[in-house]
């Protein structure tokens, strides 16, 4: 009975493994075709073709390298708010190219897991982590507890329901790029704005964050332009508009780039588990 069942959870295990590699594959074909072949991202204008994968999510490494590249970096400081345990990120790549970041992190064991696997560069100030929770009521105060310079190169906000308020209550910094994820069930033109809730929790349901076409319109008033989403559809780029100088695709609008939900694609491109350790910077 014993050595039967343990047949039995090797073949579950095998099959397991083989309908995972399955679905890599066929979410590799399904990229080659739709975002590589697709005549609408032929553009160089365009971002999608540039996306890969390191530390983040989806594509946005290659996203955030190729902005970068278009516009320069100054200061080569991010803030990012919501990085979990700093193995799924839009800007831990970052700190492996010589920049200087502010991780603020909600979840207590998440920022025991950052504090220790990434100490090395908390220790050399590379890296400054805090554990608050982000609103729109304290996010100017916790800028200045972090003495967060008042132009900087990137912000990343992923809160998972707050976003849109957060950005809106942000005065007086400008980071030259701002990543933010948006809701992609609703499809633009619709404008649609989660209440604001500063108790708010993610349940995993779709009641969170807002519309791209409601974040574009929001950018507009902060005076940025929105340049470009993840093919996925969870993030958002957006880049200050005195630096566009038609470097990206027009018009900036909603409708132009928005990409509907393909979270069926977001898998790791390695087969090691993700983590982070001391390095020697050659």
């Amino acid at each position: 009975m014993v050595r039967d069942r343990r047949k039995y959870l090797n073949f579950l295990y095998t099959l397991l493994r083989n309908m995972n590699k399955l679905a890599d594959i066929l979410a590799y074909l399904y990229l080659a075709q739709e975002l590589y072949q697709n005549p609408k991202y032929r553009d160089r204008k365009r971002l999608g073709r540039f996306e890969y994968q390191v530390y983040s999510q989806s594509g946005e490494d290659g996203l955030l390298a190729e902005v970068f590249n278009r516009i320069g970096a100054t200061n080569r400081i991010f803030v990012e708010f919501g990085v979990g345990d700093g193995l799924e990120s839009n800007t831990t790549y970052l700190l492996l190219n010589d920049w200087t970041g502010y991780w603020v992190e909600r979840d207590q064991g998440c920022v025991r897991a950052v504090r220790e696997r990434f100490g090395s560069l908390v220790e050399g100030k590379r890296l400054t982590v805090c554990q608050a929770h982000v609103t729109a009521e304290n996010v100017c105060d916790l800028f200045a507890r972090m003495q967060i310079p008042r132009e900087f190169d990137l912000l990343s906000i992923d809160v998972d329901g707050n976003d849109y308020w957060i950005w809106k209550h942000l005065a007086g910094y400008s980071p030259r790029v701002i990543v933010i994820e948006y809701n992609a069930l609703f499809r633009p033109p619709v404008k649609w704005v989660m209440r604001y809730d500063p108790q708010h929790h993610h349940t995993g349901t779709s009641y969170f964050g807002a519309s791209l076409k409601s974040l574009e319109i929001l950018g507009r008033e902060k005076g940025y332009a929105l340049v470009a989403c993840s093919f996925t559809g969870v993030n958002a780029f957006f880049v200050r508009r005195d630096l566009l100088d038609r470097r990206f695709s027009d018009p900036y609008t909603a409708e132009n780039h928005y990409e509907p939900p393909r979270y069926y694609l977001i898998r790791q491109v390695t087969h090691h588990m993700r983590d982070f350790g001391d390095f020697e910077s050659i």
